[in-house]
């Protein structure tokens, strides 16, 4: 170890610092009164670490005998999740302070989980990504059961905690396999391992569960089952940052793994990973039809989202991930924006969320409604928006890769799951006459609203350099450099070990 690993993980070293400091600050200084100033802080330590992680001008490095990677591509998806997790803490705060839902535990958990996620994106080996994935699930897990006295956030923290360990399981098994067959947990090791682009059965059979694992972090069908009651029962905005920086954290994790351990074959983990995109695409957009409830409603997109990401992913390219990558930082500001009005929605000063308060809401705060209005176009891929030209791009890339049928099942699936998304504006707007949903923002609130509502509309003319550096992660990713570099890093690890 050298003083360039330490420098290397710069960012993720102080802001795990940090957390634990903020720990035994509301110990020690009494819990409600540091609930809020912790809440706060954590988003300004969040914001400058995306921001030095985001004008890092330096060449790719990898630490610690090339466990840890640190390049355009995880500097891309760090940069998302943090601005991700900062905005999500800083609207939730007038909501859980009105509705007495504040513990100071809460930001130091949402930075613990960035940490992780930070970790997943940054992992060059099995060891690291599992360290990475259990620490940040381990923090959602808490921060979805939060409130003890509630039983529907007890069952969701319940049922996230026991179909999360099954996945993990399934993921160690998977990974148990790898390292049985090729003798390395290195993802630049394991590429290695894979000569004349043919897996061994049992590669094979270690890359699906890995596949199987990660899948449910990112609630692709078949392992979506938890999402919808886990959604629904969480606080609301537990569900607002579940939707957003966890899912940016898994799906770059899973590019990371298949094109670093296992980029000399895309042919194989290709198939799988298309498959899993069409059941997505299918079941999110068609299930959401039937759901009365918007939080319900939002888990079911997310799955469909996560399915149109994953068929970039699918094309096995460097255009291909680069699509994959502006479709999330464009999903996670789509997010952002709708839970920012949901957080919002009351009636009689208690929390609503089903469909039908919405109607003629315009009538009542147009602004708000337009800005909605907005964002539902952009989840649906209507154009001008940005959200069509994240479909756009993902298409593309699967044509590119001569994958037409998906490109083509990715339109029908757009199409089906637009209808939910014009049922909220039409109720909105057209709506029958009832009692109007109240919309209480704060001034951080109304601009979590507004400003995604805007850039997904003005992003359409210029997306300010976000295609160009996505454009460069995915050329990290997929290029060699990197791995070289990791896999000379991973001999040196063995031979130390055997010295």
């Amino acid at each position: 170890m050298t003083a360039l690993d330490f420098s290397t993980i710069l960012p993720e070293l102080a802001l795990a610092i940090y957390a634990m400091a903020a720990l035994m600050a509301g110990a020690y200084f009494g819990k409600d009164a540091m609930a809020r100033p912790i809440l706060w802080t954590t988003v300004v330590v969040l914001l400058l670490a995306g921001l030095y992680v985001g004008m890092a001008d330096r060449p790719a490095n990898v630490a610690f005998y090339g466990m840890f990677i640190d390049d355009a591509f995880a500097r891309f998806a760090k940069v998302t999740v943090l601005m991700s997790a900062a905005a999500v803490l800083a609207m939730s705060a007038d909501y859980m302070d009105r509705h007495r839902l504040l513990r100071f535990e809460y930001p130091i958990l949402i930075a613990l989980a960035s940490v992780g996620m930070m970790m997943m994106v940054s992992a060059g080996d099995l060891l690291a990504l599992y360290v990475g994935l259990e620490l940040q699930s381990l923090a959602l897990y808490v921060t979805a059961a939060m409130l003890r006295d509630s039983a529907r956030s007890s069952e969701a923290g319940l049922k996230y905690f026991v179909l999360g360990s099954l996945s993990s399981g399934m993921l160690l098994y998977g990974a148990s396999l790898v390292y049985g067959f090729s003798g390395t947990t290195s993802f630049a090791g394991i590429v290695q391992t894979v000569v004349g682009g043919q897996l061994s059965l049992g590669l094979l059979f270690g890359l699906v569960f890995l596949l199987v694992g990660l899948a449910f972090k990112v609630s692709a069908v078949p392992f979506h089952m938890w999402t919808p009651d886990v959604y629904e029962g969480a606080p609301t905005p537990v569900t607002a940052f579940l939707a957003t920086a966890p899912k940016v954290a898994a799906m770059a994790l899973i590019a990371r793994l298949m094109f670093d351990a296992f980029g000399n074959v895309p042919g194989d983990w290709g198939q799988i990973v298309a498959a899993l995109a069409v059941l997505s695409m299918f079941l999110g957009s068609v299930a959401g039809i039937g759901q009365r409830n918007i939080k319900r409603l939002m888990a079911y997109s997310s799955i469909a989202h996560m399915g149109f990401a994953l068929v970039g992913l699918a094309a096995g390219t460097a255009f291909g991930v680069q699509a994959m990558l502006i479709y999330m930082a464009i999903y996670a500001v789509m997010n952002v924006g709708t839970f920012a009005f949901i957080l919002s929605m009351e009636r009689d000063g208690r929390p609503v969320s089903d469909l039908d308060s919405l109607n003629r809401f315009a009538q009542a705060e147009p602004l708000k409604a337009f800005a909605v209005l907005f964002l539902m176009f952009s989840m649906a891929g209507v154009p001008p928006f940005l959200g069509f030209f994240a479909k756009y791009g993902v298409i593309a890339a699967a044509i590119q890769a001569d994958m037409a049928w998906l490109a083509v099942l990715t339109v029908i699936a757009s199409v089906i799951g637009a209808f939910y998304y014009l049922r909220i504006v039409y109720y909105m707007f057209f709506g029958a006459e009832t009692e109007v949903v109240e919309s209480r923002m704060d001034a951080v609130q109304y601009l979590a609203l507004m400003v995604p509502a805007a850039l997904l509309l003005i992003g359409a003319v210029s997306m300010w350099g976000v295609d160009t550096a996505a454009a460069t992660a995915a050329e990290s990713l997929v290029g060699a450099p990197v791995a070289e570099a990791a896999a000379a890093d991973a001999v040196a690890a063995e031979t130390a070990v055997l010295d």
